[in-house]
């Protein structure tokens, strides 16, 4: 066999190299997809920004004079049988205070169903300094046929506010909430069956 040129030798490699580097850029873009969505929500989370709220352990130490309304928004997305409404349109806060609100769901459908809500709130800027201590909103919900439940939201508007001068003209902030359908979880093998699962 006739042994390949310098100039053939020169093409492979550069073959091999193009090769190399599309094969590390569309690892690069698979890893960057996955990462974009945590990222985004790492960084709602910490800005507040789109009217993303914060999550808090504990109450603030002071509670200010300067009150503020604060109304609840409800709503239900295509595809998911639930009432879903506020056992109170609005209230008045004051800044630091913490404050609990109920919200009423009720599944109207004859079967099982489950669903998670998302939430945010406007102005979009203060949502910087809306705390959240306890939310319905933190985990999945499954709601038995016809059943109906009190959903409780814990928060208080953070001191840090009054700092802000961007927000000195605030006085009102709504708090909204979508809950969204999710698919039934895969039953296990026993569950399905009513079989163990494990070896006799």
């Amino acid at each position: 066999m006739n042994a390949a040129t310098p100039q053939e030798r020169t093409k492979t490699r550069r073959d091999v190299l193009v090769a190399a580097g599309c094969g590390v850029f569309v690892a690069v873009m698979v890893g960057a997809a996955f990462a974009a969505a945590p990222f985004y929500n790492w960084f709602c989370r910490t800005t507040g920004f789109a009217g993303t709220t914060q999550v808090s352990t504990q109450a603030p130490e002071h509670i200010l004079d300067r009150t503020m309304t604060v109304r609840f928004d409800s709503n239900i997305a295509p595809g998911l049988p639930w009432k879903f409404e506020p056992e109170q349109n609005e209230i008045k806060v004051r800044i630091g205070e913490v404050a609990t609100v109920l919200y009423r769901v009720a599944n109207e459908a004859a079967r099982e169903t489950f669903a998670q809500a998302s939430y945010n709130v406007s102005p979009p800027t203060v949502g910087l300094y809306f705390q959240k201590i306890n939310c319905f909103c933190f985990t999945e919900q499954r709601m038995q046929p016809g059943e109906t439940r009190e959903m409780a939201v814990v928060f208080y508007i953070d001191p840090a506010l009054v700092k802000d001068s961007d927000q000195d003209d605030l006085n009102t902030i709504t708090l909204s909430y979508t809950f969204y359908p999710l698919r039934e979880p895969a039953q296990p093998v026993a569950a399905a069956t009513g079989k163990p699962s494990g070896k006799l």
